[in-house]
């Protein structure tokens, strides 16, 4: 084999190789290190952090973490987003503000239920929009 051939080969099989490992958004799942799901987002990963014991429609949190590679920080500063929770026949929306140095923070009314999904969209400051969807607590989520 020539070492132009080889070396497509090789960048080939390697590229393919990091997209499987990290995922598309929807296909990872993760649990993340403030016990929340795990998934990406673009370049960055968010970790949805709701409540896991409400079992009434009330008030509650609704908290993203963002990083980059599953561990470095990025500020949130500036950022603005929405989560957009589901659940059962209800709908509720969050306004997400920066709250700490990587993480954004809001409030909803939902009650914790294995069927909700949420979409979550984040600017951060200066950056396009990025979105990704949680089934936060699906049995094989969590």
């Amino acid at each position: 084999m020539k070492p132009l051939h080889a070396l497509i080969l090789a960048t080939g099989i390697f590229t393919s190789t990091a997209l499987l490992a990290h995922g598309d958004g929807q296909a990872q799942s993760a649990k993340g290190p403030n016990g929340g799901q795990l998934h990406q987002a673009g370049v960055y990963d968010y970790e949805l952090v709701v409540a896991k014991d409400s079992r009434e429609v009330k008030e509650n949190p609704v908290m993203v973490y963002v990083t980059v590679h599953d561990k470095d920080k990025v500020s949130t500063a500036g950022a603005t987003g929405n989560a957009t929770i589901l659940a059962g026949k209800l709908k509720a929306i969050s306004t997400l503000k920066p709250d700490g140095d990587n993480r954004m923070k809001g409030f909803a009314k939902y009650a914790s239920a294995a069927d909700m999904k949420v979409v979550v969209s984040i600017t951060l400051n200066g950056k396009a929009a990025e979105q990704t969807r949680f089934t936060p607590l699906a049995r094989s989520g969590q």
